[in-house]
């Protein structure tokens, strides 16, 4: 586990200037570029923009059914995932089954046939309300339906801090998923907090206000 607090300028100062995107399949100045570049680059631009996901299952006090949507980025490097109610909270007259909120969220992913892909990198965001003497924890893990490999990530916050917050994760190891097809990745989030010494009420969620953009998940596009 590691202490987020620390680092979390710089971090949400990246996060914030990745690209919000737009629905699927949208024509992008990198897709126009590529084609200029020549007939490999052009394949692979056109393979990304291509790829389709969808939400196929959402189950967890954290998602509720509907709450929970994905779309494609713009320039075709990956999708995100959007949280409308996904918020943890404890302390003061808090609900102690409010202490801890989870999701699990099925996400099908549509190949185009000769490519594949894998998990890169993963950008979570959010805002936190933490009284002195409260800790929170946000904790994903993700992996491919099928596979025993599984990525997770776990980053812990100090109270006092009351503001957005932002986490990196870049995958150690490239698991992709099988060629050609349709293939489901796993997400599994968590947020926790503990009042400790606190008093009064923290909260945590992985809603934002800023573009309500929440999850970003980078792929790496390869041929098979």
């Amino acid at each position: 586990m590691k202490n987020s607090n620390g680092v979390m300028a710089a971090v949400l100062a990246t996060a914030l200037a990745l690209p919000l995107g737009t629905p699927a399949h949208a024509a992008t100045a990198a897709g126009r570029a590529a084609t200029a570049a020549g007939p490999a680059t052009t394949a692979t631009a056109d393979a990304a923009a291509a790829i389709t996901v969808e939400v196929a299952a959402a189950s967890g006090s954290g998602c509720a059914p509907g709450t929970a949507s994905v779309v494609s980025n713009g320039d075709d490097t990956g999708f995100r995932i959007r949280y409308r109610d996904f918020v943890a909270a404890a302390g003061g007259d808090a609900d102690v089954v409010d202490r801890r909120k989870n999701c699990q969220l099925g996400v099908l992913v549509g190949i185009p046939a000769g490519w594949t892909i894998a998990i890169a990198s993963a950008n979570y965001r959010g805002r936190a309300n933490l009284r002195s003497g409260a800790t929170a924890l946000q904790r994903t893990s993700y992996y491919w339906q099928g596979s025993s490999a599984t990525e997770r990530q776990d980053d812990t916050f100090t109270g006092p801090y009351s503001g957005l917050w932002a986490t990196w994760d870049v995958a150690p190891v490239l698991t992709y998923a099988p060629c050609g097809s349709k293939s489901v990745l796993n997400i599994n989030t968590e947020l926790r907090i503990t009042a400790g010494s606190s008093t009064g009420v923290s909260t945590m969620s992985m809603n934002t206000t800023e573009g309500d953009v929440d999850t970003l998940f980078h792929f790496s596009l390869a041929t098979c």
